[in-house]
């Protein structure tokens, strides 16, 4: 008993000395520590320095800096690029643009007797081939693209289109007529510019784009009348619809081709006479009687 009592002394002192040295111990390190790291923790939380500026100038924080720079940088690099990237002469007009300027161009062109057909708006193969062949006939390089100097050359030697040259009444260019129009109420038809003339003594009243029949159904040609007229008819061969028919020849008629106006001239018809202005057949309809004159020819 008494053995045990001395020995539960002596851990208590030990216990009690060793709680001594370990609070004079760590506290002195802890005060060491604390003198190196804690005042730049709170420095960098509070330091006006360190803290972005309340105008937002990039200047005063270097991590923006580079940023800034780099932001600055990249405008001047691409505006000193830009023009040596870009041709020293840009074109006008090109192939595949769309615009009344464009029509413009078809018209004077037109005027010299570059492009046979209406003026579209659309610049493609046939306005390309057109100004081409004006480039080298004037000393221009032939790129087939209209830059300024081309358009100057091309306004020099044409005049301002009219209304009726920009927006002619046919897509093709209508044919003199032939003389057996040139008397009475006549359907002048040419198969060459592929129009329709309706003419009253010599004088054009409308015209319209037509047409024909393919080789193994040939549109005849020569002086017909009008035998008689339909305006809902449904071919009996064919079976397909020929509004505002006006037959000439046996089952030949001018007439309405809802297929002609969809895919031009790509088709044919079946030896008739095809017409995709179904308003101005229309009222061509209204004013042809039957007996009238039809002439096709080429």
């Amino acid at each position: 008993m008494h053995r045990q009592r001395v020995m539960a002394r002596t851990l208590g002192l030990a216990t009690a000395v060793a709680l001594a040295a370990t609070a004079c111990g760590p506290q002195k390190t802890e005060n060491t520590g604390s003198a190196s790291t804690a005042p730049s923790a709170s420095a960098a939380v509070t330091t006006p320095e360190s803290s972005p500026s309340s105008d937002d100038k990039p200047a005063g924080d270097p991590s923006a800096s580079p940023s800034a720079s780099a932001s600055s940088a990249s405008p001047s690099a691409s505006a000193s690029s830009s023009p040596s990237a870009s041709p020293s002469v840009k074109a006008v007009m090109a192939n595949g643009d769309d615009s009344e300027q464009v029509r413009e161009l078809q018209a004077r062109l037109k005027q010299l007797r570059l492009m046979s057909v209406a003026p579209t708006g659309f610049y493609g193969s046939k306005t390309t081939a057109a100004v081409k062949s004006f480039q080298s006939k004037n000393g221009l390089t032939a790129s087939g693209s209209v830059d300024a100097e081309t358009w100057k050359k091309i306004q020099g030697l044409t005049k301002k289109p009219t209304a009726d040259e920009l927006r002619p009444p046919t897509v093709n260019e209508v044919d003199a007529p032939d003389p057996r129009c040139m008397t009475g109420r006549v359907m002048c038809i040419s198969k060459e510019s592929r129009t329709l003339a309706w003419m009253i003594d010599g004088k054009v009243i409308s015209t319209m784009d037509v047409r024909f029949g393919s080789e193994n159904t040939p549109t005849r040609e020569g002086v017909f009348d009008v035998g008689w007229k339909a305006k809902e008819w449904t071919s009996t061969i064919y079976h397909t619809p020929m509004p505002y028919a006006m037959f000439f020849s046996g089952g030949q008629a001018v007439h309405y081709s809802a297929d002609f106006a969809a895919r031009g001239y790509s088709g044919a018809s079946h030896g008739r006479v095809n017409v995709r202005d179904k308003a101005k057949l229309s009222k061509l309809f209204d004013d042809v009687k039957v007996g009238d004159k039809v002439v096709v020819y080429w």
